[in-house]
């Protein structure tokens, strides 16, 4: 293959060189808003999610947030946690009640509750009521996954959400 004359060279470096913070900008304002997520947790099935921080947020969705400090979530995840991943059971406006270990929404079960943790530490129960405005109640299909069902998670709300997800892989 033939190599450009050095007529040719510099103006083709000039281009690229002022393209490329044009070529940046878009991919750093797309980074900002989505991240791809590793999981090390077993409350969900997958390993790879996708995180859109704008992603509206329906009854279904997958979403990411940094669980409320507690004494056992330090116990079990350290003082420092990573974000949880739980899907979102109820929106705001829908009614959570409790009848012995069943979790209900809107008179549906949505979940079972356990009595203590894998390390025998007693669980209290989650919120109960009308889910206020910009919160969530979460959950997972794991048995022992540490969700809204238990007060030291409780509702879910807007300021702790980092984001809606996706599984990937």
């Amino acid at each position: 293959m033939k190599r450009p004359s050095i007529h040719w060279r510099r103006p083709l470096i000039l281009c690229a060189l002022c393209a490329l913070p044009l070529a940046w900008a878009p991919l750093d304002a797309f980074s900002k808003d989505h991240a791809l997520l590793l999981n090390a947790s077993p409350s969900l099935p997958n390993w790879a999610f996708w995180l859109d921080k704008r992603a509206p947020i329906e009854r279904g969705s997958l979403v990411f947030f940094e669980p409320p400090p507690s004494a056992l979530i330090e116990t079990h995840f350290g003082s420092d946690p990573q974000m949880f991943g739980k899907r979102v059971l109820g929106l705001p406006g829908d009614v959570v009640t409790h009848h012995g270990m069943a979790v209900l929404i809107n008179g549906e079960k949505v979940a079972k509750r356990l009595g203590k943790t894998r390390l025998g530490v007693p669980l209290t129960r989650g919120p109960a009521g009308t889910i206020p405005a910009n919160c969530y109640y979460t959950g997972t299909d794991h048995p022992r996954g540490l969700d809204s069902r238990y007060g030291a998670i409780g509702f879910v709300c807007a300021g702790q959400i980092l984001g809606s997800g996706r599984a990937i892989l």
